[in-house]
């Protein structure tokens, strides 16, 4: 029996979920370690092998280590329960003219909840990753996620989709480290191919970061159907033709193939005339948000008038901004206006470096 109990550890076969399983089985948890392959990349057409969480390698290197430490490792196979809903919204977002965020989807719907079922099965009372963050109890007896010590590695804005009753299991042993101590983690266990290993920033089902490709290869003739369409002003003006509305994004600037002699950036896109706005840097300018899909963290909702600094990306710094109840969810009204702000992708609210709640941008 262990002294701390039996806890899941999801592995990826990278260095920080294998730190991660390491440390819990020294500090004397019981620990069991699955590796979960969500998505088979050859069956997408693309042109780069898998790279990432879905390789044999990376199972090989999970497996490795949990046998050399003495605890059990299984493979869960979770590309149906891992296609049928984060690609099917990576798709459906775009074509819709939004940004979606996959890896918030899938630690929302699919991966915690997949670990959390396993760990019921297992008779585990708890489950943990590699992500950096820090899980707090608030005197609500709510679960929220806090920044972690690292914030050049800290992923809180990802995990604001979680929910209480995966909260009140998850443990996150990397959130009070930074990414260099973790690094000499990994060479203390005697594991330096870990320590020296590149990190992959892409999305695992599009390992060659061509997402025009992806949506090309998964909606058959999608580029005739969204082909030659309009870009155009903010006044409405035709500017010239584009290749399909899915292929842009909020913001973009390079691969417009059109030129005007000065920077033009993606300040707009409307699928159903199949157009994209163009305009000027400070046309991303806006000075409110609304959000819906709202995730509730560290209260079970808020005031109106609630000051948050609020993200709307993963490496944005955050805004100041009030917080105001709104029938779709939550108007957000930025002190100082907020650039290039995405529908589809994800508001987190945080209060200090603890996250209040989060949703999807609905519109800027």
């Amino acid at each position: 029996m262990s002294r701390n109990g039996k806890v899941l550890v999801a592995m990826s076969g990278g260095i920080d979920s294998t730190v991660t399983a390491l440390m819990l089985n020294d500090a004397g948890y019981e620990v069991i370690g699955i590796t979960m392959k969500t998505w088979d990349y050859a069956a997408s057409g693309g042109g780069k092998k898998e790279t990432g969480c879905c390789n044999i390698d990376s199972f090989n290197d999970a497996r490795m280590a949990a046998v050399q430490h003495g605890f059990p490792h299984y493979i869960l196979d979770i590309r149906d329960e891992f296609g049928d809903f984060v690609i099917d919204n990576f798709v459906d977002e775009y074509l819709a003219g939004r940004t979606p965020n996959p890896c918030v989807m899938c630690n929302t719907h699919i991966k915690w909840r997949a670990l959390l079922k396993r760990a019921d099965a297992l008779d585990c009372e708890f489950i943990a990753t590699g992500h950096y963050g820090k899980i707090n109890r608030h005197d609500n007896d709510r679960y929220y996620i806090s920044k972690a010590i690292d914030e050049t590695k800290d992923q809180s804005y990802v995990l604001w989709g979680l929910q209480q009753d995966l909260l009140s299991r998850t443990l996150l042993p990397l959130g009070p480290y930074r990414k260099t101590e973790i690094r000499q983690m990994a060479l203390d266990y005697g594991y330096p191919e870990l320590a020296k290993k590149s990190e992959s920033y892409e999305i695992c089902f599009v390992p060659d970061n061509d997402y025009r490709g992806f949506l090309k290869r998964k909606v058959e003739g999608l580029e005739e159907r969204v082909a030659g369409g309009n870009f155009v002003d903010k006044e409405g003006k035709i500017l010239g033709k584009h290749k399909g509305y899915p292929f842009y994004t909020i913001g973009q600037r390079k691969g417009l193939d059109i030129t005007f002699g000065k920077p033009v950036y993606v300040t707009g896109i409307d699928p159903d005339s199949n157009t994209v706005v163009l305009g000027d840097e400070e046309d991303l300018n806006r000075p409110e948000m609304l959000v819906t899909k709202l995730n509730w963290l560290k209260y079970d909702g808020i005031t109106d008038g609630m000051e948050s600094i609020t993200k709307i990306r993963y490496k944005d710094k955050g805004t100041l901004s009030n917080l105001y109840n709104h029938e779709k969810g939550i108007r957000v009204h930025f002190f100082e206006d907020a650039k290039g702000i995405a529908p589809g992708q994800s508001a987190v609210f945080y209060e200090g470096d603890d996250v209040v709640g989060g949703g999807v941008i609905m519109r800027g």
